[in-house]
């Protein structure tokens, strides 16, 4: 961790850690993989107009969300299967999330238990939930993260069918896991990360093993995960789970304005734009080119966060000055927690921190607060004429 700069040096680390088949499940998306590019992308676009003469010597970049206050905008989002690049990586990212006084959401798909998770950071710990086939198995998470002391709810409603991950059907990439003998091969060259899959074998998804039934196998449930998983999603499940949540109730993959207007009038808390990292639908909008619609449909009613395409500390700025409340990271705490573990993620966060910091400097921001459109590219005069302090 010592000479790690930025992200993309954390990312390097991690390639090299992996074997080919666990590298392209994180890095994959779907189809041509347009969308991979067209997220990053959309902040190579963006434009700072700085303001000057500002004294910037105390800067502050906390963020309250949900009533509670954070250290910095940028929290963790869910990564399923996390348990396959670092064993116990789940509990490591919540862990790291906690120290950094920022929110981890524990991945509908991870390889730790809501319990642990209650334990280790009930206070940072957000829970993912996928709509299951058998709804008594949904409505016993959502009562489960309740009874952990978990306060948000995390509905994720962009994953209608499995996609078409080409990059995985090379790899062999199937239900059960077993690696080919070339893949074994390939993997000789990752030693660290082939003795961990010699110890441990196929990740245990410890918060759907007491469905699977007693003594299931680790391929067992992972069955059962991947038959589960493919259930319909309705406004149906949303009034339901609204209803049997208590807590902060947030829907993660909203794309469109018309869909966060309905979700705002069915109760739910807060919406976060995302296309999945780019994995289900190949050539969706980047969440950045959206995120001004929605923030004027319900920006004033509910929180609207955001996720995808976050490479640097600036590029959440951006994210920030376009709408958004909170940011969420993925594949960048995923390559810290593959890299090193729970410094690997610490790593990550310190990153995005120091970068959001100069940035805040750099165009005249003394706090979060202060960032809003007034800072973006102007289109037009009557566009300038807005954006004005």
């Amino acid at each position: 961790m010592e000479d790690v700069v930025n992200i993309e040096d954390l990312r390097k680390l991690a390639k090299k850690r992996l074997p080919k088949i666990a590298y392209d499940f994180i890095e994959g998306g779907t189809d041509d993989e347009v969308g991979l590019t067209t997220n990053e992308q959309a902040f190579r676009k963006a434009r700072i107009v700085p303001r000057y003469l500002v004294d910037v010597s105390v800067r502050d970049q906390s963020t309250t969300l949900f009533g509670r206050t954070y250290s910095s905008p940028i929290g963790i989002a869910p990564t399923g299967l996390a348990g396959l690049f670092r064993h116990g990586a789940d509990l490591m990212l919540a862990e790291a999330a906690r120290d950094a006084n920022v929110p981890f959401i524990m991945s509908g798909s991870s390889t730790g238990s809501i319990e642990d998770l209650g334990k280790l950071a009930p206070d940072h710990g957000w829970y993912q939930l996928y709509s299951a086939k058998d709804q008594a198995v949904s409505e016993d998470l959502i009562k489960r993260s309740a009874d952990a002391g978990l306060r948000t709810l995390v509905f994720t409603v962009d994953v209608p069918e499995g996609s078409n991950r080409e990059r995985n059907t090379r790899n062999g990439w199937a239900r059960p896991l077993k690696l080919t003998w070339k893949t074994k091969f390939e993997a000789l060259m990752h030693p660290a990360w082939m003795m961990q899959w010699l110890k441990h074998g196929t990740p245990y998804f410890d918060n759907w093993a007491k469905y699977a039934g007693p003594d299931a196998t680790a391929d067992k449930v992972a069955d059962l995960v991947a038959y589960q998983n493919r259930a319909p999603m309705t406004w149906k499940h949303v009034e339901r789970f609204r209803e049997l949540w208590k807590g902060n109730f947030v829907l993660k993959g909203i794309m469109h304005p018309d869909d966060a207007i309905r979700a705002h009038a069915l109760g739910v808390d807060g919406v976060m734009v995302s296309n999945h990292g780019a994995r289900q639908l190949d050539l969706a909008p980047s969440p950045l080119e959206v995120l001004p619609a929605i923030r004027d449909a319900v920006g004033d009613k509910m929180t609207v966060m955001f996720d995808g395409g976050v490479r640097r500390g600036l590029d959440a700025i951006i994210a920030l000055c376009m709408g958004a409340k909170f940011v969420f990271v993925g594949r960048p705490t995923l390559y810290g927690v593959t890299a090193g573990g729970i410094p690997g993620a610490a790593k990550a966060l310190q990153i995005f921190r120091r970068e959001v910091d100069i940035s805040m400097a750099q165009i005249g921001a003394t706090s979060i607060a202060d960032l809003g459109p007034q800072f973006m590219m102007w289109k037009d005069d009557e566009d300038l004429r807005r954006n004005k302090r």
